[in-house]
């Protein structure tokens, strides 16, 4: 960690992109960035040959975005790399989803980027095609689909950020399981993200494990809300400002946001926030890790140039810009994670999957039946 009179780690992370990319332009040379280069890409029996003749000048990906998992890095480095500028295409897994099924026979995007199982549900609904980028085979069995519709590239766990300064002056402790955020002085400004995006799914299933409910069971995560209402406690679909002005003092999102507001933003100093990563009352799994990745739609423009950027997101120097934002990577277990993360002890104590194809069975029923149940205002 910088103190906070040191050098950021944004400022770290600026130099570092640009190092960054000129590391990946000696790797990859063979690559090129003009008119008319070859590009190999694709893993067995996807590889193939591809002319950046073919590429445009803006390539629209879905959930591609500007201060979201450090896509801004991302972004820079590949139009560095290849010539190839990224739409801002801002908006949820669920908006995106929305999105191609009311664009599926003239796609505006040429792939998906988002939550794992609104991923697969594209694929459910014929909006994906098959392909599987170079390094498919360093991506977990159970985090790809056979097919090669589905790869994720990413993933986070539900956790808790809170303003330590204003605790202290409240007096309270720092969280450890999900009933210490009942207390009044802390549901009183507590922010959840709304339940159709991923985080808030992932937010509200997190809770209901942890007072033993499941994918068939919501029952306890609405008796929580139920708790908590009175005191002040909303969905908020942007927490970052609200947080810095004070206005919240505790919000449930993922670690990467978390992490990235204590140690990535320069209106807090590293000592005013905190990440939890909460338990049930009596230490029941309450952290839901969530992958993310990616997929190439069907019939979308300009297929050559989102298979060159799929490529170019699993490898290792793409992956250890997701680090450099508190993202977890999906090749972590080739890098050195941060020592700014929640000790991985409070990971083995706390997080839980959940299969994603069931997921994507019943989301949109558990979507619904929280946004029609819960007491918490904002939550559409």
């Amino acid at each position: 960690m910088s103190d906070s009179n040191g050098p950021t780690r944004r400022s770290i992370l600026q130099t570092g992109v640009a190092m960054s990319s000129l590391a990946m332009a000696g790797c990859l040379s063979s690559l090129g960035n003009t008119g008319g280069e070859q590009h190999t890409v694709g893993y067995g029996e996807y590889e193939t040959s591809i002319d950046s003749a073919a590429f445009p000048g803006e390539l629209q990906l879905y959930c591609v975005q500007t201060g979201w998992s450090n896509w801004d890095a991302v972004m820079e480095a590949f139009e560095d790399e290849y010539g190839v500028s990224l739409y801002d295409a801002q908006g949820s897994s669920g908006e995106a989803l929305d999105d191609m099924r009311a664009n599926a026979q003239n796609p505006t995007h040429s792939a998906y980027n988002g939550g794992y199982s609104f991923g697969l549900e594209a694929m459910n609904d014929d909006l994906t095609t098959d392909y599987k980028p170079a390094n498919w085979d360093q991506v977990p069995d159970d985090l790809k689909t056979d097919n090669g519709h589905v790869t994720a590239t990413r993933q986070m766990t539900t956790a808790v950020t809170y303003r330590t300064d204003v605790y202290e002056k409240r007096g309270l402790e720092p969280p450890e399981t999900w009933e210490d955020l009942k207390h009044p002085d802390i549901a009183q400004d507590l922010a959840f993200t709304p339940p159709h995006t991923a985080n808030g799914q992932a937010s509200a299933l997190s809770v209901n494990s942890a007072y033993g409910g499941d994918l068939d069971d919501l029952d306890p995560v609405i008796e929580y809300h139920e708790a908590i209402a009175d005191h002040g406690a909303d969905f908020r679909r942007n927490v970052e400002g609200p947080m810095t002005s004070g206005e919240i003092s505790t919000v449930v999102e993922y670690d990467y946001t978390g992490l990235n507001l204590t140690y990535n933003n320069d209106e807090f100093n590293e000592d005013q926030l905190d990440v939890a990563i909460l338990t049930g009352p009596d230490g029941e799994p309450g952290a839901m890790s969530v992958p993310y990745g990616y997929a190439l739609l069907r019939n979308a423009p300009n297929p050559e140039a989102a298979k060159l950027f799929m490529d170019y997101v699993l490898t290792l120097d793409c992956q250890e810009l997701f680090f450099d934002a508190y993202v977890r990577p999906i090749r972590a277990a080739e890098l050195d994670q941060p020592d700014e993360f929640p000790p991985q002890s409070a990971y083995e104590a706390a997080q839980f999957t959940v299969d994603q194809e069931e997921l994507v069975s019943k989301q949109d029923d558990i979507q619904a039946e929280l946004v029609d149940r819960t007491p918490l205002p904002g939550a559409q």
